[in-house]
């Protein structure tokens, strides 16, 4: 069965055609991204047999940037698909499930009314991946369109874990609670690191470190906790993300510069983490390399972010009540040497000990913990896509 994966953001998508000759046996066909899509500049990338072809294309919304995928698929240019009837079903990354929508699941009516009201819940996140949804439905129209929620994998959180200290009736009445992100990445880890074993009976503390970033506590591959809350601004420092802050911030700020909350959240979600420390960038290569010339902002954010990493796998040690594995996955826990290593270093008053020559490597599936080291630390490259593709071929083949 042929899938299609959508990863749509704000303005782009992420694709991966993947052929699933059963649920382990697997074969990535294609892959790409489309740019700036609702610009001129839309730019539009395709990778075949290790070959990146880049596309001028300007698209104005979702669905011609979609369409053009599809189109790319049948070309005759390229000759990837015969036809589109070989997609046996599309899978749409969506990141807020909200309180219904707790596991995968195939698209109807009724899920497509559920997935317009919780576009509050994650409004710059969700918009992109309903946008995406609804294009496919009309491009592809007798094609199963499969929906993987981010916010799945922590529905085994225990009431004493995502509910707020705050009025009950706010839960009651609005369902703010903790809910959790990067479930899909976090799953994948488990159930690697399981293949990895031969167990699933294994405490794991995963951190998942990208512009966005969220570690989660997970045991016999479920999820006990996570530093992501209602929303992805919570937890750690990210690369414009605030992370955790005293709330009585909020308002004061406010009320000083005079600003709107909507003003606020664009503050917190977009101008604040690494950025603001660093002052120079979001981009954690950058402030590596400023950091490496002495500029002592970057090095500070670099710190910062570290130390508040390191208290978290602490607090997830007492959920788990031990660890048997620490791992690392994203764009910055795969490649991020100096980033593991700084971490790592606050852990040695648990006895757990990274290995320095061990972590001299980048995107490579690994174990990094030194001989005696008290828990074993991996990096383990993550794969969103193929996990999504396993859910679809589940679905439709049900």
């Amino acid at each position: 069965m042929k899938i299609l994966v959508l990863n749509c953001g704000s303005s782009s998508i992420k694709y991966q055609l993947i052929d699933m000759e059963d649920k382990k046996t697997h074969k990535l066909i294609t892959k790409g991204n489309y740019e700036m899509i609702g610009t001129q500049n839309s730019k539009l990338t395709i990778k075949i047999n290790g070959e990146k072809i880049k596309i001028d294309h300007p698209a104005k919304d979702f669905e011609e940037g979609i369409a053009e995928i599809l189109n790319l698929l049948v070309s005759d240019e390229y000759k990837i698909l015969n036809s589109l009837d070989e997609i046996g079903g599309v899978g749409h990354r969506v990141v807020h499930g909200g309180v219904n929508l707790i596991k995968s699941c195939l698209v109807d009516e009724k899920v497509h009314e559920e997935l317009k009201q919780n576009l509050q819940m994650a409004p710059v996140h969700n918009k992109g991946s309903l946008a995406g949804i609804e294009a496919c439905m009309k491009l592809l129209p007798n094609t199963p369109m499969i929906t993987v929620f981010d916010t799945s994998f922590h529905q085994t959180m225990e009431p004493k874990v995502y509910l707020y200290q705050l009025p009950y009736e706010y839960y009651e009445k609005h369902k703010i609670r903790k809910y959790g992100f990067h479930g899909i990445s976090h799953r994948y880890v488990a159930q690697r690191l399981a293949e990895i074993y031969g167990r699933n009976d294994l405490k794991i503390i995963n951190c998942h470190l990208g512009q966005g970033a969220s570690l989660c506590a997970i045991k016999d591959g479920k999820s006990m906790d996570t530093t992501m809350g209602m929303t992805p601004l919570a937890g750690i420092p990210m690369g414009t993300r605030s992370g955790d802050i005293d709330p009585s911030i909020i308002p004061m700020v406010m009320k000083i510069y005079n600003y709107t909350p909507d003003e606020m959240n664009d503050i917190i979600n977009k101008k604040s983490g690494a950025l603001a420390v660093s002052g120079i960038s979001a981009d954690f290569r950058d402030i590596e390399e400023a950091a490496s010339n002495g500029n002592e902002r970057a090095q500070l954010a670099l710190d910062s972010r570290a130390y508040i990493i390191a208290q978290y796998i602490a607090k997830f040690i007492v959920t788990l009540q031990g660890v048997d594995v620490i791992s690392f996955a994203g764009g910055i826990g795969e490649n991020g040497l100096e980033e593991r290593e700084r971490i790592c270093k606050y852990l040695e008053c648990f006895g757990i000990y990274i290995d320095t020559t061990l972590n001299n490597q980048k995107g490579k599936e690994m174990k990094i913990s030194k001989e005696g080291s008290k828990a074993d630390i991996y990096v383990v490259p993550t794969n969103e896509e193929l996990l999504i593709a396993q859910d679809v071929y589940d679905i439709v083949n049900k």
